[in-house]
């Protein structure tokens, strides 16, 4: 040390702090001009005492102007050593570097004043520094003082500088410190990483898009930092990448990336497409839709979390988000739609359920779409996985907009195009509509439609008459019975089935059929004449009416009766109104609806609504005009012979025969058997309930008043 001391005068060591800048100059230049000189005499030992002398005694010294003095010192010894001065880096760099995070802000600016011109002495040779460096820059670019800041920028520049220039920097050491840093919130040190990410991306030797998986991250998470200057940044580093992606070849891609890259970067894609950042979602979908495009077999085990990502997005408030996720999400599906292998269908089927619950309605549909698609194109794996899902399409049955329902009755009607599947299918929907009755109310005409329509219509209907039949929910048995046919009377879509039915005394078939619906039509009244009348075996509505006769009518039969001589009007029953012109062919027709206008004077609460409706005065006057076309002839005055020699309304001796194979005696008792469980179960209830006792003497005690108005009625009876 005493040797160094020697060297180097002690006024010069004083000037080196002094506050004028020429007397600090001049002493730099000093110090240059004396290790120049043991340079030329090859004085190694006494070089490595300046240093060390500065390094040691000056810049570990507990005083600041010490440590000012130390590193100006070794700033000078790296000037004046010029071309030689990598040799010494070692000795020189370590001390610098320590006092890059000093308490002292003017000694941190110091510190990298320093190391900017050891740089600038030894241009490449720093490299072997650099994530020392590198790390220091880091921090000081966050640094509380500015000057600091600015010295830190100007070391930036210059090592930046450097290293585009240089053979010996490697990415493979330098994005490893780049991936560490990339999480750091501060919005000083991210456009110091954003500034290296952009610099090394344009230096043509230097591919920082092969390492994008590392980074990827980072660039998105900055998309929302609080500092425009960083999103401005942020967004040009993620555009500048995606545009090379698309310049690239699709082989080159796969040969960067291998799958787990693809995986690593879409799971990326897929968290920023959550983001609550609009600008971040719009960049994370218009990547993914690049990614999808490019990214072949290495992306399949990805589609899955892609699908997931895109779906909700299709709904999102912001009109270009929503028009590139859709875009996407149509690439996707064709992608999948034509990939033999590896598609994991389960995770697929799984984000295409939860896309069933979204707020949004057009993710639901698009949801829907999916599942369609899936069980079209990949129809053996879907189906394994049907038990995943099918409690989630039969909720979706309840959605509120039509165009939902009437998706999902053809993922529905899809499923069961396989046998096993169709029982399955009726039987959650017989399960379903017992459950949520508002269902079957609102939306049951429609799902039952649409199944017609998609699949066999008379197997649709014999399946739900299978079910209903073993049903011991009396109450919903009526109910969901009274559906099935008001939908079989008046659904356009049904016409062929009804066809069917009208046949049921002329073909075995037809009869067949119409003995399958029976049994459970047999728990509404109502619907069980309808069914008769529809199959035209009238001698048999005819004992079903007589039957009524001492049966309570209550308001919900008497406003399904009402219903039914509404229906009597429509073009559905036009063969039977047609039949009428000749009553003595058709007694027992008009015996059956002589029997119905029998039944109506009952009716209590609604007999005012079907007094006043044009159906019952057309039904009343038509019945009018057959009774007196029936007093006036003489031949028909007496009908009991006629009567007597058929079976029914039909004369051919082919309806009679298959008019036989039905045992409607035994049908009449079923049906007799079937109301005494509905009455049971209508007085065990009325029993078990002290409140619906109240209800019922409420309800009598209301008919009352219209008891005079009910003998009114009577008066029709003068038709018969």
């Amino acid at each position: 040390m005493a040797e160094a001391s020697s060297l180097i005068p002690a006024s010069v060591l004083r000037s080196l702090t002094d506050k004028q800048h020429e007397k600090r100059k001049k002493a730099a230049m000093t110090i240059q001009d004396i290790v120049g000189k043991l340079v030329f005499e090859q004085e190694v030992k006494k070089i490595l005492a300046v240093i060390d002398m500065f390094a040691t005694e000056f810049t570990a010294n507990p005083q600041p102007d010490r440590r000012k003095c130390g590193l100006k010192g070794l700033a000078a010894v790296a000037l004046g050593l010029k071309e030689n001065a990598p040799a010494y880096l070692e000795e020189i760099v370590p001390p610098v570097l320590h006092r890059v995070t000093d308490e002292d802000s003017t000694v941190r600016f110091i510190a990298s004043e320093t190391l900017y011109n050891v740089a600038k002495v030894v241009r490449g040779d720093i490299i072997i520094y650099f994530d020392k460096i590198f790390d220091a820059l880091c921090k000081l670019s966050d640094d509380s003082d500015t000057s600091v800041q600015s010295g830190a920028h100007l070391l930036d520049n210059l090592l930046k500088d450097i290293v585009t220039e240089s053979d010996q920097f490697s990415l493979d050491e330098f994005v490893p410190l780049l991936r560490e840093r990339m999480d750091i919130i501060n919005s000083h040190v991210r456009q110091f990483l954003l500034g290296w990410i952009t610099v090394l991306n344009n230096v043509p030797d230097m591919d920082m898009l092969c390492f994008l998986p590392d980074y990827l991250d980072g660039l998105f998470y900055m998309l929302s930092d609080s500092s425009h200057e960083v999103r401005q940044q942020a967004h040009y580093a993620l555009s500048e990448f995606l545009q090379e992606i698309k310049n690239t070849p699709v082989w080159l891609l796969h040969y960067m990336w291998d799958t787990s890259d693809y995986g690593r970067m879409a799971k990326v894609l897929v968290q920023r497409a959550g983001s609550p950042d609009d600008y971040t979602r719009l960049t994370s979908i218009t990547w993914m839709n690049e990614f999808v495009k490019h990214g072949g077999d290495h992306l399949i085990p990805c589609y899955s979390d892609i699908l997931g990502a895109v779906l909700p997005c299709i709904s999102d408030k912001e009109k270009e988000i929503r028009e590139i996720a859709r875009e996407t999400n149509n690439e996707l599906r064709v992608i999948i739609a034509s990939t033999a292998e590896g598609v994991n269908i389960r995770a697929v089927l799984s984000i295409a359920r939860s896309g069933l619950t979204s707020q949004a309605l057009t993710t639901r549909v698009e949801a829907l779409h999916w599942i369609t698609t899936l069980l079209d194109r990949h129809r053996n794996e879907a189906i394994s996985f049907l038990n995943d899902i099918f409690s989630s399409l039969l909720a979706a049955l309840s959605d509120p907009s039509d165009e939902v329902v009437l998706l999902v009755l053809e993922v529905h009607a899809c499923i069961s195009e396989d046998s096993q599947n169709f029982g399955h299918l009726i039987d959650h929907l017989v399960q379903t509509f017992r459950n949520d009755h508002a269902l079957l109310e609102k939306r049951g005409a429609l799902i039952v439609r649409r199944l017609c329509v998609r699949l066999d219509a008379e197997q649709v209907y014999r399946e739900f008459a299978s079910k209903i039949e073993r049903e011991d929910d009396l109450d919903f048995a009526s109910n969901m019975v009274q559906a099935l046919n008001l939908t079989l009377l008046t659904s356009s879509e049904l016409a062929e089935l009804r066809i069917l039915l009208k046949q049921s005394l002329v073909e075995s078939s037809s009869m067949d059929l119409f003995v399958s619906l029976y049994s459970s039509w047999c728990h509404s009244p109502v619907a069980t004449i309808s069914l008769c009348l529809l199959a035209q075996a009238y001698n048999h509505a005819s004992s079903v009416i007589q039957s009524l006769g001492e049966e309570d009518i209550t308001a919900k039969f008497s406003e399904q009766l009402g219903k039914l001589v509404y229906l009597l009007e429509t073009p559905v029953f036009a063969l039977l109104r047609l039949q009428l012109v000749e009553p003595e062919k058709h007694i027992w027709l008009l015996k059956t609806l002589h029997g119905l206008l029998m039944l109506l004077p009952q009716i209590v609460l609604s007999y005012v609504f079907v007094q006043q409706s044009a159906a019952f005065k057309i039904f009343r006057t038509r019945l009018k005009t057959v009774s007196s076309y029936i007093s006036n002839n003489e031949q028909l005055k007496h009908p009991c012979n006629q009567i007597s020699e058929i079976t029914d309304d039909s004369g051919d001796q082919v309806a009679a025969n298959v008019y036989d194979k039905i045992n409607f005696p035994s049908k009449l008792q079923q049906f007799q058997q079937t109301l005494r469980r509905h009455r049971s179960s209508l007085q065990s209830q009325k029993s078990a309930s002290s409140s619906m006792s109240q209800v019922s003497a409420s309800f009598y005690g209301f008919a009352f008043p219209f008891v005079t108005r009910s003998l009114v009625g009577l008066l029709l009876l003068r038709v018969i």
